[in-house]
């Protein structure tokens, strides 16, 4: 069971390592989560001495006034034989086996904290210590609740303390050991006042009395020890500490457990509640109910700890990799970004995310609905019929069949068509536009860093703008190639006049009669639909052959041809960000540790 209390020990200080001192912030705290004892108590309680007894030793800083300035985890180590020593956290390699110089060292990292003035820090000192005569067991000296504020401190350190005092108790895997002294009314006591607001039922609250050697003659405080006059749930303990003299004197403090014990053993009133009393007791009680909490806490710890976990990955996740220092990696994280949002834009062509549909939806209807919207049939009315023929034969009227005619018929009903192509284009290009905008706000990366979504956005639209250009002259060139070359074998399968020049009766110019402009007009509908029918196919075969494949082919590269000259102001990524990703690895880090070594502690059980 031993080892349960090293686990917490070996959580607290990775706690401190990596800042999680449970103090209010938006990052999970593993600190609030730990089981610990803190010891409350005022000024004159005899706080520092219930301590160094339990210790052994004399190691805390003495003065007047607020000596207690920043929370002391105290952890105690029993080790079978050997010199004892103490460890700081803060000084890892280094042993201390002068208690004096521990006391030393105390007061001089709580000034580094908060300089010389008399102000307090949430920041806890780890202070380890290793010795035959101590159980294991972990305490956290917190500063002694004051009433009035000394000077060189500021008006609010009564409220400050009292702020930091309850930030801790109010947890509820804290124990509270409330120091309270026997010679003052115990309705006054700081200790148990504050106790009471946060365990109004006292079902976590140790109730230790100090100075029962000091109370006043023909008093005693068997009905505090015996809990009529305050019951918790836990029995009271006394403790008799050192008296000043002995402290001046540097009387031995396993000598002055002994004195304690000969104390209650023989004062008469105590007597019977001898085997329950003094500091020696008082620390086999407490590393005792320690370990019981900590055994029935490992089980919620261990599901806290992976539930965490899985929040912080997922949190890291969401915020992305973080920025590389080199120039090489840099360079490296624009491509790698650039090829997720290039392998996104592809998914939507080709139907693994939705849009690409939509241009298909322009060929299969918005083409041919704009196809059959053009009026050739007004194109082609007679009076029209007959003036082309007409102004085409010149002053020499055709003798056979009026191919000029024919010609600029077909040429100015097939120029129509350029409009419903080009407009393919554009709503294709339109698509293709639209795509890369979902595409970049589908791509994580990108959000990371604002300057290189514009860049990668700019460049993409840039390259969409040179594609629908090239599309745009490559799809009026099939229309004018359609112009420029008339299909011969479709004249030659039309039915011919007698002689192929008609009834050898009429005059030439009775070619120009209704019946014979009805029959070139319905010639020339016939073959402009004919050139309709296979433009309608070979048009969309040029927009993607133009747009739709080059982009997917190319998107990017010219902007990867000038990425070198910018990669430097690509990665500026919200220094708010780069904090909290920070952070959330530190805090990551601390929870895999605790989780590595709560499986520890399991296994070995």
């Amino acid at each position: 069971m031993e080892n349960l209390i090293a686990l917490v020990n070996r959580l607290q200080r990775a706690c401190t390592a990596l800042g999680d001192h449970g103090e209010e912030s938006a990052l999970p705290t593993l600190w609030d989560a730990l089981p610990s004892i803190a010891v409350v108590g005022g000024q004159s309680s005899g706080k520092s001495s219930v301590l160094e007894s339990v210790v052994g030793k004399d190691f805390l800083p003495r003065g007047s006034g607020i000596v207690t300035r920043r929370p002391l985890v105290l952890q105690l180590h029993r080790i079978d034989e050997g010199r004892e020593y103490a460890e700081f956290g803060h000084l890892p390699r280094k042993r201390f086996t002068d208690f004096a110089a521990v006391r030393k060292e105390i007061a001089d990292e709580t000034d580094r904290e908060t300089g010389r003035s008399k102000q307090i820090s949430t920041v806890p000192i780890y202070l380890s210590i290793y010795s035959p005569n101590v159980v294991n067991l972990t305490l956290i000296d917190l500063p002694g609740l004051t009433k009035v504020a000394v000077e060189g401190q500021s008006e609010s350190i009564v409220k400050d303390i009292e702020n930091m005092v309850q930030s801790y108790i109010e947890k509820p895997n804290c124990i509270i050991l409330a120091v309270s002294p026997a010679n003052q009314d115990l309705a006054t006591s700081d200790a148990i006042k504050i106790s009471r607001e946060v365990d109004p039922k006292g079902e976590r609250t140790f109730g230790v009395l100090t100075k029962i050697d000091l109370m006043d003659q023909g008093t005693d405080a068997v009905d505090i020890l015996e809990g009529k006059a305050y019951k918790l749930q836990f029995p009271w303990i006394g403790i008799v500490n050192r008296s000043q003299a002995d402290i001046n004197k540097n009387v031995d403090m396993i000598a002055a457990r002994r004195r304690e014990k000969e104390y209650f053993a023989q004062t008469p009133q105590y007597k019977h509640l001898a085997h329950r009393m003094g500091s020696e007791h008082l620390g086999k009680v407490l590393s005792k109910h320690l370990e019981a909490v900590i055994k029935s806490r490992i089980p919620g710890l261990q599901s806290l700890i992976n539930k965490t976990i899985l929040e912080l990955e997922s949190e890291l996740s969401r915020l992305g990799k973080p920025i590389a220092t080199d120039a090489g990696g840099k360079l490296y994280m624009i491509m790698e970004i650039c090829r997720v949002f290039d392998g996104i834009f592809k998914e939507h062509l080709d139907g693994v995310r939705p849009g690409g549909d939509q241009i298909y939806n322009v060929f299969d209807n918005q083409l041919p609905a704009a196809l059959k919207r053009l009026q050739f049939d007004k194109q082609l009315a007679m009076e029209n019929i007959r003036k082309l023929i007409t102004e085409a034969d010149g002053y020499q009227p055709h003798l056979i069949a009026p191919e000029q005619g024919y010609r600029r018929l077909i040429e100015t009903a097939l120029s129509t068509i350029k409009g419903p192509s080009e407009a393919a284009v554009d709503a294709v290009h339109g698509i293709l536009k639209e795509l890369v905008h979902k595409s970049i706000s589908e791509t994580v990366e990108l959000k990371q860093y604002p300057s290189l979504r514009v860049e990668v956005g700019n460049a993409a639209v840039e390259s969409l703008d040179r594609m629908k250009e090239e599309s745009r002259k490559a799809t009026l060139q099939l229309v004018e190639m359609e112009c420029s070359y008339l299909t011969v074998d479709f004249f030659r399968k039309l039915p011919q006049d007698v002689e192929k020049g008609g009834n050898p009766t009429h005059s030439i110019f009775d070619r120009y009669n209704d019946s014979y402009l009805r029959r070139v007009g319905s010639n020339v509908l016939s073959y402009v639909n004919m050139v309709c029918a296979s433009l309608r196919n070979s048009i969309p075969k040029s927009i993607v052959y133009c747009q739709v494949r080059e982009a997917k082919r190319s998107l990017l590269d010219h902007f990867f041809c000038r990425i070198r000259q910018k990669r430097g102001t690509l990665l500026d990524e919200d220094p708010a960000v780069m904090q909290r990703r920070m952070s959330l690895a530190k805090r990551l880090e601390l929870y895999r540790a605790a989780q590595a070594e709560i499986d520890s502690v399991a296994w070995s059980k």
